[in-house]
């Protein structure tokens, strides 16, 4: 008897769209933990280089880019009602293909929402339309009112995705500090008010990948631990974060959008471009990016009580990114060519040395605990005993989306939702024998830690969780 828990059956047919380091290291999974055969699994990759990995599944591959003139064709033979469309590249559209399976009466899942290509870095476009936000609205906008649409779950990977639920378990964590018998929100409004109460005024996604491997990077060479193509279109995204209640003031580059939630605003420059102070318990403090992600929308959004752009309460949240060490030298490289692509490009993974982790947590701040961090530890060596083609990194994304794609199946008629409204106690079962340790930590440690005054700065002393501390000028 196989180790391994088998969670369900699942009748119909799956297509992978998207066959890159999550692709591969989420197709085991799927067969470890859903009860499907091989020949019902379809893949379409832009080329055959994951071919090796589909044939010891068992499954078929077919190399096809997909683009608005063809995708229909090519999955009409091979998805129908009650089947699963997973959707884990880059540059084919999330709503183009959301549509699509829900014409088809299919399930939905992606761990980004992707546009066709140019989407991310057309110079003609307005920067407000190059962003998360504009993606979600339009993405929000698919939502029908009649019941019984086919589930199709948005942005569930690691982040977006698994950390929406971290957040929630850590507001449980603060309140059981203060309050043993708190009970667990049932709504949105629930959930939004506990935050409110305890007083969080900033949740940082605060991530710090220490994976390295013995072939360091070549000049001309953008390296990274998770795709090199998803990671450069969305660091030159412009820098995105839900906009807080409490900030006292919009940033000299800020600006707000016009339409939707009003939820967050928007920088005018680079998430590449933008740094921020944050903190690890591995790590301690750091100089993270702040690469724009789906989450720090949501989170925001959904923790909001009132709307608009001034609300009677909502946390400012936003990424903070610090990569391995050779995808921040790439990434340096990358910003100082005009984000010019480098001609080659690798993915980190049997290469990886020992001993490193990918350390992936929320920061809740500003309470009356100061700040508190929860997520996963998973260092590489647990990573490969876990599961066969993954590193710390990708192996987080990918029980996250193994997860989500088993809420969806047990779930199957809820229409477009996304991380923050789906069950995260179910979530967080699935995923936690792939996380490594998963820790809770208080800390001290404000963005005005330290700081010297060895240079002018323009803070706010009398508040550390200001945006304008957090933000490295």
């Amino acid at each position: 008897m196989s180790e391994h828990r088998l969670y369900l059956d699942f009748p119909g047919r799956l297509v992978i769209v998207g066959f890159g380091c999550i692709g591969q290291g989420l197709l085991p999974l799927i067969q470890r933990h859903i009860g499907i055969r091989p020949a019902m699994i379809t893949v379409i990759a832009g080329d055959a280089a994951g071919r090796a990995v589909a044939e010891q599944a068992g499954v078929r591959l077919l190399t096809h880019l997909l683009r608005p003139d063809n995708f229909r064709q090519i999955l009409d033979p091979i998805l129908g009602r009650g089947d699963f469309l997973l959707n884990v590249a880059v540059d084919v559209s999330s709503l183009a293909l959301i549509d699509y399976a829900r014409s088809r009466g299919a399930l939905y899942l992606d761990t980004s929402i992707e546009p066709w290509p140019g989407g991310y870095d057309d110079p003609t476009l307005a920067l407000a339309a190059r962003t998360n936000y504009a993606l979600r609205e339009q993405a929000l906008a698919l939502r029908v009112p009649s019941p019984e649409q086919p589930t199709a779950v948005l942005t569930h990977g690691a982040n977006p995705g698994l950390v929406s639920h971290f957040v929630k378990r850590a507001l449980l964590d603060l309140a059981a500090a203060t309050d043993p018998v708190v009970s667990i929100p049932q709504q949105r409004a629930g959930w939004a008010e506990l935050a409110r109460r305890l007083g969080v005024r900033t949740i940082h996604i605060a991530e710090r990948d220490t994976q390295v491997s013995g072939l360091r990077r070549q000049a001309g060479e953008f390296v990274n631990t998770w795709s090199v193509d998803g990671f450069i279109s969305e660091a030159q995204q412009p820098c995105e974060l839900g906009w807080g209640s409490h900030e006292r003031s919009l940033p000299r580059d800020g600006c707000r959008h016009g339409s939707g939630s009003r939820a967050a605003i928007y920088l005018q420059r680079a998430g590449c471009a933008t740094r921020v102070r944050s903190w690890t318990p591995g790590g301690g403090p750091f100089h993270g990016f702040a690469i724009t992600h789906g989450e720090s929308i949501s989170i925001a959004d959904y923790l909001s009580i009132g709307s608009g752009e001034a609300p009677s309460y909502r946390p400012t949240v936003h990424y903070a990114y610090q990569p391995c060490d050779d995808a921040l030298l790439s990434l340096h490289e990358f910003s100082a060519r005009n984000y010019r692509r480098d001609e080659r490009k690798r993915i980190l993974l049997d290469d990886i040395l020992p001993g490193g982790m990918d350390e992936l947590g929320v920061l809740l701040a500003g309470h009356a605990r100061n700040a508190y961090w929860f997520g996963s530890q998973l260092g590489i060596d647990e990573a490969r005993r876990l599961a066969p083609h993954n590193s710390a990194t990708t192996l987080q994304v990918c029980a996250a989306a193994l997860a989500a794609m088993i809420w969806a199946i047990e779930n199957p008629a809820r229409g477009v939702v996304e991380p923050d409204e789906i069950d995260f106690e179910r979530v967080l079962q699935i995923c936690m024998p792939y996380l490594g340790p998963v820790i809770g930590a208080y800390t001290g440690w404000t963005p005005l830690h330290g700081r010297r005054h060895l240079f002018p700065e323009e803070l706010d002393e009398s508040d550390p969780w200001q945006f304008r501390n957090v933000r490295v000028d």
